[in-house]
């Protein structure tokens, strides 16, 4: 009997051990891992700078990349097929860092016109505008920036029907004649040139509680306004295109004659903008309107909803008080803001009759 137990307790201390070696070799047995092989990358062209278009594209133009082999295109160029490539001539402008692609390039186009005409994308046009210093953001405008269009405007009101800045000069009317069998005419005073007496208004003397007649003491100022009409536009050109130049001098310490001095110095530049927008642009121009541009970084393509600026908005924008009418004021008196550093920017107005 004792040694029944014996033979139970062995066969389940064997069967436990047994158990034991199972989990320890499913658990944490040696999985041989065969070695996949990875697959070859496939190099491909990419466009390494700014390509504009009509630029012929060159080996120093491109770079490349390994992608695999999967994701590549049939109309992509990759290592050994550079006879495609370099020569051809670039079908619109590629951004660097572009992959280059059989329909962004093309064989050498026979075009008429000046070779910079190739660079304006289609359905857009080059317009120029007048520009100095000021609008040119202190010459920090070049070719190939980004820039934001403003336009300031003066407005005045006008007789509709005669299309003249009001107020109308006036004259009297003494009679009406109705002669026999002759056309009726009327009797107007002549009006003197030297003091043309302008239309007023009737108003109710507070004091003496009697009518007057009020004229104005000047014409009428015109009230100002300011927009923003184009935003991210692109300049094409500062400066002439191609035009003669003075030649520079070779000394350093030569001084440019005033031709010299003139000419490096843009008065005008060429955006590209939609048809619209140029037909807009010689309004402004030919209306008198001042532009001017502010520079913004090529990667910021966002819009900005502005609103006009006008005397009342920058009142309430910027909370600006109307200074108050005081029995004293400062000496000596000060008519018009002058910059201390410009004192030669002086101009004086002369006030209108």
């Amino acid at each position: 009997m004792r040694r029944g137990r014996i033979l139970i307790f062995l066969l389940l201390f064997f069967v436990v051990l047994a158990g034991l070696l199972y989990f320890a070799y499913t658990q944490y047995g040696i999985v041989t891992v065969q070695p996949t092989q990875q697959a070859a990358l496939t190099e491909i062209y990419y466009a390494g700078q700014n390509i504009p278009q009509g630029t012929e594209i060159t080996q120093e133009m491109l770079g490349t990349f390994r992608i695999p082999p999967e994701q590549v295109a049939d109309v992509m160029f990759t290592v050994g097929e550079e006879a495609a490539l370099v020569g051809q001539t670039a079908r619109f402008s590629i951004d660097q860092g572009t992959p280059l692609t059989t329909s962004m390039v093309g064989p050498q186009l026979e075009v008429s016109g000046p070779p910079w005409a190739v660079q304006i994308p289609s359905g857009m046009v080059a317009a120029a505008i007048p520009t100095n210093r000021l609008s040119l953001v202190g010459y920090g405008v070049a070719d190939g920036a980004h820039v934001n269009v403003n336009a300031c405007l003066l407005f005045v009101d006008i007789d509709p029907a005669y299309q003249t800045v009001l107020p109308n000069y006036v004259s009297e009317m003494r009679d009406v004649w109705f002669p026999v069998d002759q056309r009726p005419y009327i009797s107007i005073a002549p009006l003197t040139l030297e003091l043309p007496s302008r239309q007023g208004r009737t108003e109710i003397d507070p004091t003496f509680q009697k009518p007057i007649y009020a004229v104005p003491s000047e014409l009428q100022r015109p009230r100002l306004v300011c927009q923003m009409v184009l935003q991210d536009v692109v300049v094409l050109k500062l400066g002439n295109f191609g035009g003669a130049q003075p030649a520079a001098s070779t000394d350093p310490n030569a001084t440019p004659s005033p031709a010299q001095a003139q000419a490096a110095i843009p008065d005008i530049v060429t955006l590209m903008v939609n048809p619209q927008d140029s037909i807009s642009l010689n309004y402004f121009v030919y209306s008198g309107a001042t532009l001017s541009m502010s520079l913004r970084n090529p990667n910021d393509t966002s819009r900005f909803s502005a609103e006009s600026t006008t005397l009342t908005s920058l009142l309430t924008q910027y909370n600006i008080s109307l200074p108050s009418k005081l029995p004293y004021a400062m000496n000596p008196r000060v008519d018009v803001l002058v910059p201390p550093s410009l004192p030669n920017d002086i101009v004086t107005v002369q006030p209108q009759q």
